[in-house]
């Protein structure tokens, strides 16, 4: 017979023999490939989405490439110079130099320009430009290409040039609408621009202009040709004047290089970001580099002239958000290595499942001669049918999932799934039977010593978790990321497993006993059974438990502290539920507060006035914060808030002194002793009686809070501060709106809405919550695959059991019972071990880099990490529940079968 006739046979035999058993390996390992394939996808997927966010909502004049270069000099003929800033010649620079951007850094032709533009603003003669301070206004000239296809005319039309020359005096230029608004100027004005050696150059305006995409690269790398700002001469005082741009034809450039305004070549090449990638971020900072200073320079100037530069701020919003995804990538490794631990235990499981099930047989084979080769041969060809189709359809469904992602750590996360699946049974039927036994030895928990191998392992295990919690708690996660540091909590469950499991027969040993001493049989029955149930049974199930118990409590906290961070966040940038202020600092208008507390949610209103004052009666007094309160109502809204809260008698006047709370610094400063400061009314005398460390009115810095009706010379109120977790916010901002125009309205909701939106923090969130859930179905699964393994020998006894006279009802208590003691201890376990893995790893764990990552102007909350009493006691009481129900349910289904189906002449169990 030929050689594969042998072996076929035995496949297709054994598979038909259990086609359910085959079927639903199958899909284990199909869903444990698929997370094993999806989980790296994913995590590449939000950091892409995270780098082009950043990249999409950054300024465009610090993401924009700016390569420039002097315009040529006048050791050069004029014909010469005119032709090197003519159009085309700009035109073939700028290809050029787009062709040479390094991998991955691609241009968007769309939104770049090139041109020339005087690279020091001239001055404007017209007297009838507006002057805020009497100084004469100053126009930066662009001579740049594309405006017909990034902007509508509203007015005239676009310019154009004729033979201009470098002493042509007389160009034609347009404005956008918002220059023109400001600078007072229409269709037919002429700007006067000083600067030129044989006279001003004239610009006649032809055409007003609206851009098309205002905020993009085109019109927004350099603001002023957008819209003009007030700048401050630097003087003293300092004097404002306006800085504007006016747009000149792309043929009118040789006009500038006849004056003083230092023109310069320039070619602006905006980023295209929706080809990039999460792991391209090494290399764009490499390739950014490189063009600042490095090959890709030298090669720019090859193109556009030896003194050449290129600039660009992209280098630091790239470090903003490789700052930010290195805050959560290790926080998210740890549910990444939560799930890979319990998936490896319920894989694990399975394979034992299958051993324990046809244990008699691979002895029966050993006895008869069978080789180790050829059993583990066979056993391999049965789970390789299964597993690996069902691997190539786990990677298959994450390529559809998530398209756009590296193929590689997929492939190789499937595959690692496919090669345990394979090997497990194989391995576990080699160790078991390597050597041919006529009976089977018992392996419980009463009888069971673990070995001098096992205590090795289990010692190094312990080292390993000791050194990645002292390092986690050294250094953090803002370390090296290695991923010793982010597989800590796993490390400490297991460690605290295989405590458990050592002493885990004690106290059943301990209650037995007195359980012996009962009437019924039905608790010492169930207290043996557990004792003596295969030590693999025990140990397994419990370390699954124990890694999910712990990863999730240890993950709900953070998940916890991370809203708790951003709650804190946006009260620290409001100071109550509501914040209006006015923009100029002046006085709010008489009656808003009463317009305010009648919104319908509001629940405290205080009004506050904000001055400074000196601590002494020299120019060189340091400036204190003063901040006048009615005493009453800021303190409710200050302990409703909690923020500083105290007692309003606080501060109270007496004998002429005024009572005051402080920050520490200033109560360090000033003592307790009245003290005399110089407000802006005249001077007053305070006595600090409190001391906070913030305040709703100032949640940053120092401050003196003080009773404003003992203040002098007060105008009015600058600040309302509003507190009501449900008030009304459109009716607010009508409120508002009312009383007048020059009113801001700040909500903590608002706040905290846009710490939350970022796509890095989602998809890290999202990661997160499903990891941990697939970690408990996978705990779960190890849970019923233990009491699976021990099914039949329980319903045997059950069946004998019944025929001493046993009812169904104590059956279900008695199988009920026997699992308890191993579901409550993984409960207690895992409560205990959650607990102290948070409390171990807190000082670790940055929550405000994690909750705050690439949020601007944002003030730090301090946030600790705290353990989640719920991320607890939930799944505990799960695990617990779901243990008592499994094993119920089985007591059921045995109890509907006679007794003559389990027993049978010659059964051992």
């Amino acid at each position: 017979m030929p050689r594969h006739d042998r072996g076929a046979p035995w496949v297709r035999t054994r598979l038909r023999t259990a086609p359910l058993s085959a079927v639903a390996f199958g899909v284990l390992v199909l869903v444990t490939a698929f997370l094993a394939a999806v989980l790296p996808r994913a995590v590449e997927a939000y950091e892409t989405d995270g780098l082009r966010e950043s990249l999409a909502t950054a300024s465009p004049d610090s993401t924009v490439l700016e390569l420039r270069a002097p315009a040529p000099g006048l050791e050069r003929p004029e014909r010469a110079r005119a032709e090197a800033v003519s159009p085309e010649a700009l035109a073939a620079v700028h290809d050029t130099a787009r062709g040479l951007l390094p991998a991955p850094l691609r241009a968007d032709p769309a939104q770049s320009a090139y041109g020339v533009r005087t690279a020091k603003s001239l001055v404007a003669l017209d007297a009838s430009l507006p002057r805020p301070d009497g100084l004469p206004p100053r126009f930066t000239a662009f001579a740049q290409s594309g405006a017909a296809g990034h902007a509508t005319v509203r007015e005239g039309r676009l310019p154009t040039a004729g033979a201009v020359t470098v002493d042509t005096r007389v160009v034609e230029g347009a404005v956008t609408a918002e220059t023109a608004r400001t600078m007072r100027l229409r269709t037919g004005s002429e700007l006067t621009l000083a600067g030129f050696t044989d006279g001003p150059l004239t610009v006649r305006i032809t055409g007003i202009l609206e851009p098309l995409h205002p905020k993009r690269s085109y019109w927004s790398a350099e603001p002023v040709q957008r819209t003009p700002a007030l700048t401050n001469n630097g003087g003293r005082p300092p004097q404002l004047y306006w800085e504007a741009g006016v747009l000149l034809a792309p043929g009118a450039a040789p006009a500038l290089l006849g004056g003083q305004g230092e023109p310069e070549k320039y070619w602006r090449m905006a980023p295209e970001t929706g080809r990039l990638t999460g792991t391209d971020t090494s290399a764009l900072v490499a390739a950014v580099a490189s063009l600042e200073n490095g090959p890709g320079l030298v090669r720019m100037r090859g193109v556009a002239g030896p003194t050449a530069q290129l600039s660009t701020g992209l280098e630091q919003v790239v470090g903003s958000y490789t700052a930010a995804r290195e805050a959560i990538t290790p926080v998210v490794a740890v549910a990444a290595f939560g799930i890979a631990a319990v998936a490896v235990v319920v894989l694990v499981m399975s394979g034992g499942l299958a051993a324990a099930r046809r244990e008699a047989e691979l002895a029966l084979l050993r006895a008869r001669g069978g080789s180790l080769s050829g059993i583990a041969g066979r056993l391999l060809a049965e789970t390789a049918v299964p597993a690996l189709p069902g691997a190539a359809c786990g990677l298959l469904f994450a390529v559809l999932v998530i398209d756009e992602a590296e193929p590689l750590p997929s492939v190789l996360g499937a595959g690692a799934v496919a090669l345990l699946a394979c090997a497990v049974l194989p391995v576990r039927a080699l160790v078991a039977h390597r050597r041919p036994r006529a009976h089977l030895e018992r392996d419980d928990l009463a009888h069971s010593r673990p070995g001098a191998r096992r205590t090795i392992a289990e010692l190094t295990l312990l080292v390993l978790a000791v050194g990645s919690v002292a390092a986690l708690r050294r250094r953090g996660t803002g370390g090296s990321g290695d991923l010793l540091v982010s597989a800590a909590p796993v490390l400490v469950g297991l460690v605290a497993a295989l405590v458990l499991v050592r002493l885990y027969p004690l106290p059943l040993r301990w209650a037995a006993g007195p359980a012996a001493r009962l009437r019924g049989v039905v608790g010492f029955l169930s207290l043996a059974r557990a004792g003596r149930s295969p030590a693999s049974v025990a140990t397994l199930p419990l370390l699954a438990l124990l890694t999910a118990l712990t990863t999730a409590a240890f993950g709900g906290s953070v998940l916890q502290g991370v809203a708790d961070a951003r709650d804190r966040a946006a009260l620290l940038a409001t100071g109550a539920d509501a914040l209006v202020s006015t923009t100029d600092g002046a006085a709010l208008p008489a009656g808003l507060a009463r317009a305010v507390g009648d919104v319908e949610g509001v629940r405290q209103v205080t009004a506050v006035s904000i001055m400074y004052a000196s601590e002494g009666a020299s120019d060189e007094a340091q400036s204190l914060p003063v901040v006048g309160v009615e005493p009453d109502s800021y303190a409710e809204v200050a302990r409703r808030m909690g923020l500083g809260g105290f007692p309003a008698r606080r501060l109270g006047v007496g004998d002429g002194v005024l009572g005051a709370v402080a920050s520490p610094d200033v109560a360090e400063r000033l003592g307790r002793a009245p003290r005399r400061i110089v407000t802006d009314g005249g001077p007053v005398r305070v006595r600090i009686t409190e001391v906070r460390p913030r305040t709703p009115a100032l949640t940053e810095g120092e401050f003196l809070l003080v009773d404003t009706a003992g203040l002098k010379g007060v105008g009015g109120p600058t600040t309302l501060l509003a507190a009501g977790a449900g008030l009304d916010a459109k009716a607010l901002r009508a409120a508002v709106r009312e009383a007048g125009a020059d009113l801001s309205v700040t909500l903590r909701g608002e706040e905290r809405a846009a710490l939350s939106d970022t796509p890095l923090q989602e998809g890290a969130e999202r990661i997160y919550v499903w990891a941990v859930a697939a970690g408990a179905g996978y705990a779960v699964l190890a849970l019923v695959f233990g009491l699976l393994r021990t099914a039949p020998e329980r319903a045997a006894l059950l069946a004998r059991l019944r025929t001493l006279g046993m009812t169904a009802r104590q059956g279900r208590r008695l199988l009920g019972l026997e699992a308890l003691p191993q579901a409550l201890l993984a409960a207690a376990g895992g409560m205990a071990v959650g607990w102290a893995t948070v409390g171990l790893l807190a000082p670790g764990i940055d929550l405000d880099r994690l909750a705050l990552a690439g949020a601007a102007g944002v003030t730090a909350p301090d946030a600790v990490l705290r353990t989640d009493v719920w991320s607890l006691v939930l799944p505990a009481a799960g695990a617990v529940l779901l243990a008592g129900a499994v094993a119920v349910a089985q007591a059921w289904w045995a109890g509907r079968r006679t007794p003559i189906t389990h027993l049978r002449a010659g059964d051992m169990r």
